[in-house]
């Protein structure tokens, strides 16, 4: 009889152990999937030069991978208190190239310099600065936010927690049976 209750407990592990981590794979990508739009507007430059301009003018405030330092994040772009869309292209175009004091509720911590503090862009530079921002936002990595962080976290704590817990049950099975022969081959 304790046989056949520790097969089944071993047969129900075995089942719901991979549905619940199909479950939760299932609730987090769903979560963070974004939502269907219409199609992305068109970039204002091209994004392969703004990027070389972006790590010879802008890494010094912005960081390398546009995660922000001294200025603010590009990528997820930060919001600005009363812009509706810090993404639109002309508004980034005019950030670049008019620059922007810094404002109560602005994330970073200094002005923004006309050009980046390079007076020597073009404005077609500008265009690119701004084609790769856009497209690091629609496409690059972002950074993963702290809810992210802490899903993916718990995902992958509770699959090896299961995981664990399964292979315990097995070997203590096993160990069952093994002690079981054992005692019966002495008896003998």
């Amino acid at each position: 009889m304790r046989l056949n209750r520790g097969l089944k407990l071993s047969v129900l592990l075995a089942v719901a152990v991979p549905a619940l981590v199909a479950l939760t794979a299932i609730s987090t990508m769903a979560d963070s999937s974004p939502s269907p739009s219409g199609g992305p507007a068109p970039l204002p430059g091209d994004p392969a030069k703004g990027a070389t301009l972006y790590a010879a003018n802008c890494t010094s405030c912005h960081g390398a991978s546009l995660g922000g330092s001294i200025g603010p994040a590009l990528n997820p772009i930060a919001k600005l208190p009363g812009v509706p869309d810090s993404l639109d292209p002309a508004f980034l175009i005019s950030i670049i190239t008019n620059g922007r004091k810094h404002q109560a509720g602005d994330p970073g911590a200094v002005d923004m310099p006309v050009k980046g503090g390079n007076p020597s862009l073009t404005d077609q530079d500008v265009k690119d600065l701004a084609a790769f921002i856009i497209d690091q936002n629609r496409h690059g990595e972002p950074p993963l936010s702290a809810n992210e962080l802490a899903k993916r976290t718990i995902l992958w704590v509770g699959i090896g927690i299961a995981g664990m817990v399964f292979i315990t049950l097995l070997l203590a099975q096993y160990n069952m049976r093994w002690i079981a022969r054992r005692a019966a081959a002495r008896r003998r």
